[in-house]
C-alpha cells in the first residue's frame, strides 16, 4: 500500500497511488488517465507545510525527478526551471550563470514548484515572495494538455497557477526572473524584546533583510540582519549568524526539530502592535510555551492569493513542539491575527474557512472561477481545498 507523509508526520495519507515522474510526457499521461477515472491528484513537494494540503485518496505526484536548469538567458537574467527542482540545488546551478534567486525562505529544502505554490517568502521590507518572481510556467491541466502561460499566453491561468496551492494543474516548469549573484554578509545581536521593540521600524528599513526570533521563556531576542556587500566571500563559512558569501550560501538555515507552524501576514505599519498582543497572549495565558516567535518583513505583489498581495506587509510566525497539541494556543493567536487583518501562509496551521478566506482576499471568488474552468470536475482538489471552495 502506497504511504505519504509530510516532514513533521503530521500529515499522512494512504493514497491509491504514489507515483514518481521523471518526464513530462509521463506526468500528462499520469494526469489524463487519473482524471479519466475520476482520482483526485496531489502534487507532493518536499512535504514542508503543515496544513494538510497533500492527503488524498486517490493519486499523490512526486515530481522531484523533474529537476534541474533548462536554459538561461542571462541578459534578461531569466530561466526555466523544472518544477521539481530543490531550492537548495539551485544555487550553484544559477551561480555558474551569474545569477540567483532574488530571495528564498530560510528553508531551502522545498521543491520550487511547492513554494511557489504556496507564496513562500524570504524577508526584506523590499523583497517580495518567490511567487513573484514567475513570469511563465508549463502546466499539466486535468485534460493532460499541456500548457504554457504567462502574462501575455493563458494570463489566466497564469494568475491562478503562479499561487494555486496546487489546485490548478501539475507544475512542470517555471521560468523565473532573477538577479545578478550578490555576496551578502550575515551579523546578528541579543537583545531584550523591550530594547527591540522600539527599534523595530529603524532596522528593518536601515538593511536589506531583518528579521528576529523573541523566545518567551527568557525574553531574548536573536536579531538577524543580511546586508549586500561588495567584500569577496569569506571561506571557510562561519557559522550561522556570521557568513559571508554568495546569497545561495547566507540566507538558508538549519531546522531539524520537527514543529508545527502558524504564520499570519499582517499591513505592515500593524505589525508591531499585533505582536505585542502575541507577546502578552504567551506570558498571560501561554507561559509554558518554550518555542520562538518570528517576525519579518515582505513587499506588496499584486498576486490574487498572495498574503502580501496589495499590502507591504509583516509575517508574525509561532511555533510549537510536534508533538504537544497546539490548538488552544494556535487558535487565540489566530484570533489576534485576524482583528489586525491578517492572512495565513497556505503551508501553515489555520483554522480559516472559505467564507473567511473570501472575506480576507478581494479576488478570491474570481480565483475559483478560473481554477474551475481549467479542472471543472475538481481532480486537482483534495478534501482540505474541496472544503474551501465556494458553494
Amino acid at each position: 500500500m502506497a504511504y505519504w507523509q509530510n516532514w513533521s508526520g503530521r500529515h499522512q495519507a494512504k493514497p491509491g497511488a504514489l507515483q514518481f515522474v521523471r518526464s513530462v510526457d509521463d506526468a500528462a499521461a499520469l494526469v489524463a488517465d487519473a482524471a479519466g477515472k475520476g482520482q483526485s491528484i496531489r502534487a507532493a513537494g518536499a512535504g514542508h507545510s503543515h496544513q494538510p494540503l497533500i492527503p488524498n485518496d486517490g493519486v499523490i505526484i512526486d515530481t522531484s525527478g523533474l529537476a534541474g536548469v533548462i536554459s538561461v538567458d542571462e541578459d534578461a537574467a531569466q530561466a526555466w526551471i523544472r518544477a521539481g527542482s530543490t531550492i537548495y540545488s539551485l544555487g550553484g546551478q544559477l551561480h555558474e550563470h551569474g545569477l540567483a534567486l532574488k530571495n528564498q525562505g530560510d528553508i531551502d529544502r522545498q521543491l520550487l514548484a511547492g513554494a511557489v505554490s504556496t507564496g513562500t517568502h524570504g524577508t526584506g521590507k523590499n523583497l517580495k515572495n518567490i511567487s513573484a518572481s514567475v513570469v511563465a510556467m508549463q502546466v499539466i491541466t486535468a485534460d493532460g494538455e499541456v500548457r504554457e502561460c504567462s502574462a501575455d499566453e493563458n494570463a489566466d491561468l497564469f494568475q491562478v497557477a503562479r499561487l494555486s496551492v496546487g489546485s490548478v494543474g501539475l507544475i512542470t516548469a517555471i521560468r523565473m526572473q532573477l538577479r545578478q549573484s550578490c555576496v551578502l554578509k550575515e551579523s546578528g545581536f541579543q537583545a531584550s524584546l523591550a530594547d527591540i521593540r522600539p527599534r523595530i521600524e529603524e532596522l528593518a528599513a536601515e538593511h536589506e533583510r531583518f528579521e528576529f526570533f523573541w523566545y518567551p521563556q527568557t525574553d531574548e531576542a536573536t536579531v538577524k540582519i543580511i546586508d549586500e556587500t561588495a567584500e569577496a566571500p569569506q571561506y571557510p563559512l562561519a557559522e550561522e549568524g556570521a557568513r559571508h558569501a554568495w546569497s545561495y550560501e547566507v540566507l538558508p538555515s538549519h531546522r531539524p526539530h520537527p514543529h508545527t507552524e502558524m504564520e499570519y501576514s499582517v499591513p505592515a505599519e500593524q505589525g508591531p502592535a499585533c505582536l505585542d498582543e502575541i507577546v502578552s497572549l504567551l506570558r498571560n495565558d501561554f507561559p509554558d510555551v518554550m518555542w520562538p516567535v518570528e517576525y519579518r518583513t515582505v513587499a506588496a505583489d499584486d498576486l490574487w492569493l498572495s498574503m502580501a498581495s496589495g499590502r507591504d506587509t509583516v509575517t508574525i510566525s509561532i511555533h510549537q513542539d510536534v508533538r504537544v497539541d497546539e490548538t488552544d494556543y494556535y487558535r487565540a493567536a489566530e484570533a489576534i491575527f485576524r482583528r489586525y487583518d491578517g492572512r495565513p501562509h497556505w503551508g501553515k496551521v489555520n483554522y480559516l474557512d472559505g467564507d473567511e478566506f473570501r472575506s480576507t482576499y478581494p479576488h478570491w471568488d474570481e480565483w475559483w472561477q478560473v481554477r474551475n474552468r481549467y479542472d471543472p470536475d475538481g481532480r486537482f482538489l483534495n478534501d482540505y481545498m474541496r472544503g474551501l471552495a465556494p458553494a
